[in-house]
């Protein structure tokens, strides 16, 4: 077995040299102390930016697009068939935009990345 040894005379050096022996002056606590409130309160005075959250505005953009895509197919195209199929693929693409963003919501923090945030007027510094 090992022999540990315990050397008092380094125990103690190191144990002098992290206490604190000096303290700061009271009157430094105070402006330190009065510094701390009234940051905080204009802190408190100014109300911190509104963030508004985009992450659904792509897939509602797709949703649309390809809805009224499906619409003008039904609309235009004279043949029954292929117009159907036209709308069906357009419907099918928005509805895939829908899950892939729903997807990207869970899997990321897509919600935190795609933000803007809404000042007042004026406040912008």
């Amino acid at each position: 077995m090992k022999d540990n040894r315990f050397d008092e005379k380094i125990d103690e050096i190191i144990r002098s040299s992290v206490k604190l022996t000096e303290e700061p002056a009271p009157e430094l606590n105070c402006k330190l102390k009065a510094a701390l409130y009234r940051q905080e309160a204009a802190m408190r005075k100014h109300p911190a930016a509104r963030t508004v959250s985009l992450w659904y505005l792509p897939m509602i953009l797709n949703l649309a697009t390809f809805t009224m895509l499906a619409a003008a197919a039904l609309l235009v195209i004279g043949n029954s068939y292929l117009a159907y199929f036209a709308a069906g693929s357009c419907l099918y693409i928005g509805l895939a935009g829908v899950l892939l963003t729903i997807v990207g919501v869970k899997r990321t923090n897509l919600k935190e990345t795609i933000a803007i945030q809404v000042e007042k007027r004026g406040e912008l510094a």
